[in-house]
């Protein structure tokens, strides 16, 4: 991809499966990536395996002091900031039951703490001419049973997605948004209980492709939004679903047969 070898990328969440995917696949391009993240064992791992080309910083996106550490400690490293990944989320939901609490921490997590660094990082990215992507989802685009907060935080940043990319491409900044499906992601793997196959059946009826995502799909796409083939696309909200969101309320099975049953 161009647009990506010697550039910095900062990844909040980047020590989750996704995270890492990303991490991985930029360094492969010859970035340098910055991975931010509460989880300082899983973040440290990584550092090791990838070496001089990866850096950590525990980092509370909820705390504007931690964020100002990070962005301070990637500048003082690297000189330089280009890209920024949005991976990092809570999953707090108890749906109708949910306290305000719950939907405060939601929002601070998974919105609030990526406009603080956007806005710590704007003059960097405008000098850069680099590129934002943030993490939507499916869930933003249709009702849950039972979950409100996820949803409802996911909608909110493909809005913040198209604002972020009107204000700042007068800088040349573009900002993106991606809608994975289900991946094969933390969340899947521990309500699955690490079974993939159970996953994936699962998942099945609700993905016309019949499975899961891998995290490296997902990071695919978010590589390619940061490059330079994407120089023409901002603003959008890319859909990396196996086909959730064409099938609507379908299901990959006909349904007309089970009438004639």
């Amino acid at each position: 991809m161009k647009g990506i070898k010697g550039k910095v990328a900062i990844i909040p969440g980047g020590a989750t499966k996704i995270g890492e995917a990303a991490v991985e696949r930029f360094i492969k391009e010859g970035a340098k990536v910055a991975i931010a993240d509460i989880n300082a064992e899983a973040g440290a791992a990584l550092v090791k395996k990838y070496g001089d080309n990866a850096m950590f910083v525990e980092t509370d996106l909820r705390d504007d002091a931690s964020i100002d550490a990070l962005v301070s400690a990637v500048k003082g490293a690297w000189g330089r900031i280009d890209f920024l990944i949005n991976v990092a989320c809570t999953y707090v939901d108890e749906g109708i039951a949910s306290p305000r609490a719950d939907w405060l921490e939601a929002f601070n997590v998974n919105v609030v703490g990526s406009v603080v660094l956007m806005q710590k990082t704007k003059d960097e990215l405008a000098k850069n001419k680099g590129a934002i992507v943030n993490f939507a989802s499916i869930s933003a685009h249709v009702a849950q049973t039972g979950r409100w907060l996820y949803p409802v935080c996911k909608a909110a940043i493909v809005q913040l997605t198209r604002n972020q990319a009107v204000d700042l491409a007068p800088d040349g900044v573009r900002v993106n948004c991606v809608s994975p499906g289900w991946t094969w992601s933390n969340i899947i793997e521990e309500l699955s209980g690490g079974n993939r196959a159970k996953a994936d059946g699962v998942a099945g009826s609700f993905h016309a492709l019949g499975r899961c995502g891998d995290a490296e799909e997902v990071a695919n796409a978010v590589l390619f939004l940061c490059s330079d083939e994407a120089s023409f696309i901002t603003g959008t909200d890319l859909a990396v679903d196996g086909g959730y969101g064409a099938m609507g309320p379908e299901q990959n099975k006909p349904a007309i047969p089970l009438l004639m049953e």
